[in-house]
């Protein structure tokens, strides 16, 4: 038989408080077909586990939680963290979601957290080699530990005398996966699969991703993925809402209950009207010497500040008395939420000596143009940009919720 069973070594790093050393294992021959239920159940009975009435998940090195469907979709929706979609335990083959050298983790029982690390070995089995035999399920073939071991082995190598870590395993005190792993969001993406209308592409470009700077602007393409692939946009967009309501600045409110009622089949507030959010932002908190405002023209969503209202500006001028209906006006506010972004920005950067040149570069005249220099010296300029545009469109929405528009 040819060599296509995976090996996965599963070593137990500790549970209810205990981290236990040396940490004991079992190697497992797994097929193909088996799915991870299948090894969920085989390493519950290597580890001698009698009492199966508890939750149990596998996760995955990109943060993926594979779970029972209705418990992964809880988890999937709630607050914090990277966007993900949940992994159904009970159909999702072992062997198409991990590859030769992968890390995963397993959890059983989540108020205890039997905490397992498991490793994909580098080359793949035959089970006729390794077992003698071809199994149904995922079958261990080799094991150490005191759960129980039948030859007393304390470790794999026989070591019994290797030094303890002088720290926890990162999956013992939730730092697994690392920060660095989890994959950074692409706006443009995000933008495109929007204006193209494709459900798939724009869940492919939040999975995985900390959006948390840019709620606004990917809370934007929640209707149409819900609308288009509901079953698979209902996870990502509960745990949007979640982490709006969470956050609370501006706008946060008025989009996650617009998001919810969507969610629920329920009539959406207010009238849609098709407003540029990013006209309208750079319109109303532009240069106040410049325009003082404008209207919104409620049949197009098009934005036009003072200067273009002049006379002589437009080929038909705008009579706002004659189709009062049609207007919304808006005033100009000005940089100075845009001044508090910046100070709210330096402050979330972790690195001591870039955030005390930011502090430094917003004191005074000309705060605007050095903190874009710093930004960009610093090579956090998208970063800045996610945050402060998620900021402007949420004082967009904001007014516009006040005033009966839901932007569309």
């Amino acid at each position: 038989m040819a060599r296509t069973w995976l090996s996965v070594t599963v070593e137990l790093l500790g549970g209810r408080g205990i981290e236990l050393w040396p940490w004991p294992g079992r190697v497992f021959a797994v097929g193909p077909a088996h799915t991870f239920r299948d090894l969920a159940t085989a390493v519950d009975d290597a580890f001698a586990r009698w009492d199966r009435s508890h939750q149990s998940l596998f996760t995955l090195d990109d943060g993926r939680l594979v779970a029972d469907a209705v418990f992964g979709a809880e988890l999937a929706g709630g607050p914090g963290g990277p966007v993900s979609e949940p992994v159904d335990i009970a159909t999702a083959k072992v062997s198409r979601f991990v590859e030769p050298g992968a890390e995963f983790q397993y959890t059983f029982d989540l108020g205890d957290e039997w905490t397992h690390r498991c490793v994909v070995g580098d080359l793949k089995v035959d089970p006729a080699d390794v077992l003698g035999i071809r199994p149904k399920a995922p079958l261990p073939y080799f094991g150490w530990g005191d759960i129980p071991d039948q030859y007393g082995r304390r470790s794999a190598d026989g070591d019994d005398e290797s030094p303890r870590p002088t720290v926890p395993h990162p999956m013992l005190i939730g730092q697994w996966p690392a920060q660095k792993e989890i994959r950074e969001l692409d706006l443009g993406e995000v933008r495109g699969s929007i204006a193209s209308s494709d459900p798939d592409r724009f869940l492919d470009a939040v999975a995985g991703c900390d959006v948390s700077d840019a709620l606004q602007q990917v809370g934007a393409g929640v209707p149409m993925a819900l609308q288009k692939r509901r079953e698979r946009a209902e996870p990502v967009s509960a745990s949007i809402v979640e982490q709006l309501n969470r956050r609370g600045e501006a706008g946060d409110a008025e989009l996650a209950e617009e998001l919810l009622a969507i969610l629920r089949g329920e009539p959406v507030p207010g009238r849609p009207v098709a407003v540029d959010l990013e006209m309208l932002s750079d319109e109303m908190e532009g240069d106040p010497n410049r325009s003082t405002g404008g209207l919104i023209d409620l049949s197009t969503g098009f934005v036009y500040n003072d200067e273009m209202l002049e006379p002589g500006v437009l080929d038909d001028e705008i009579d706002v008395e004659e189709d009062p209906d049609r207007w919304l006006r808006f005033d100009c506010i000005g940089s100075r939420d845009s001044w508090r972004d910046m100070a709210d920005f330096a402050t979330r950067i972790s690195d001591p000596d870039l955030r005390n040149r930011l502090e430094r570069a917003i004191e005074g005249r000309g705060a605007f143009r050095r903190f874009r220099d710093v930004v960009h010296e610093a090579g956090v300029s998208q970063r800045w940009y996610a945050f402060s545009t998620d900021r402007k469109f949420g004082r967009a929405r904001e007014f516009l919720v006040r005033e009966g528009i839901r932007p569309i």
